[in-house]
């Protein structure tokens, strides 16, 4: 058994017998890739506020024998120098929504008029199927609570586009310069809709963004009059992209973004500028010792742009960003 191992061991072991009024913060200097070492965390999503990177993140739980997801919570990272990190203490669980059963699933968090709206994946317990909830909180490093009482996006909402039971998954959330809220989400189909400006509401019908080889995980960002909307690719998965001028589309195909990531099975994928640089964060399996994708790491490397404003393909690195 080596080392790394051990210590996964012994901080999933400690970390169970804290009751969770005596966690704390955990502040850590990061070796490179993966930026996490004591803990797996998958699903990546990443958002600046005021000098600050925030990641929230999903986290896989210990039980090794396991060959599935086992997802109760979210947890949250920030940085200010992309070394040294904080995971904050506040964890948002998939029961923190009293209608749903389980399953913590990918998430984003967004800023708006001094809230952050987190948006979760979770399984819903009424509707079956998989379900889109919403957070929120006065801080980025919570406490987050459940700001409807109920789904935002729930399964029944979506069976005219696939009958799949899991399409409603991995919420990408971005304010336009306009102002205009939107939500994009999906697997096989990728969905989007208008927000009302209180976050918690769709403004307006669901439509399907139609797009070569989508699986799930989009992600929405803008880069000068680029939009750009990345997604995991086909399985084991690769990140793929499209750009478009217009929110709307029509969206055009670029190509693989990100290679498959070693060790699992998924990618998820977070791009963000902090402090003049663009960053791709992620997630692998490379701390993982049991040769299956549900043990993910967080990674972080650096993304760059051509002069025609297409995005250079991300070179995946152990050494990291320092």
């Amino acid at each position: 058994m080596n080392h790394l191992f051990k210590t996964l061991i012994i901080a999933c072991s400690v970390a169970a017998a804290l009751p969770v009024a005596a966690q704390k913060d955990t502040t850590f200097v990061a070796q490179g890739n993966p930026i996490v070492t004591y803990k797996y965390l998958g699903d990546p999503a990443a958002l600046v506020h005021d000098g600050t990177l925030y990641i929230y993140a999903g986290h896989d739980e210990c039980p090794a024998p396991e060959q599935y997801y086992v997802m109760n919570e979210w947890c949250i990272l920030s940085t200010k120098d992309m070394k040294t990190f904080t995971e904050h203490s506040h964890k948002l669980r998939a029961n923190s929504f009293e209608w749903a059963k389980g399953e913590a699933w990918a998430s984003q968090v967004i800023e708006r008029d001094g809230k952050f709206y987190w948006y979760v994946t979770v399984e819903h317990k009424t509707d079956p199927g998989k379900s889109i909830g919403v957070a929120v909180s006065d801080s980025p490093v919570g406490p987050f609570k459940d700001a409807r009482g109920s789904a935002l996006v729930t399964n029944s909402m979506t069976t005219e586009f696939t009958k799949i039971p899991w399409d409603d998954i991995d919420p990408t959330v971005f304010i336009d310069d306009d102002g205009q809220a939107y939500l994009m989400w999906g697997n096989t189909q990728c969905y989007y809709a208008k927000l009302k400006k209180n976050m918690i509401e769709l403004d307006g019908p669901i439509k399907p963004i139609h797009l070569p080889r989508f699986t799930e995980a989009p992600w929405i960002h803008k880069r000068g009059e680029w939009y750009y909307l990345s997604f995991a690719s086909e399985f084991p998965e690769k990140i793929c992209y499209a750009m478009s001028k217009s929110i709307d589309g029509p969206w055009e195909y670029k190509g693989v973004l990100n290679e498959l990531a070693g060790n699992s099975n998924t990618n998820h994928q977070a791009i963000v500028e902090f402090n003049g640089q663009w960053y791709f964060i992620y997630h692998n399996g490379a701390i993982n010792p049991h040769g299956c994708g549900f043990r993910r790491s967080v990674c972080i490397d650096k993304l760059y742009y051509n002069p025609d404003g297409t995005m250079k393909r991300v070179i995946m690195t152990t050494e990291g960003v320092q």
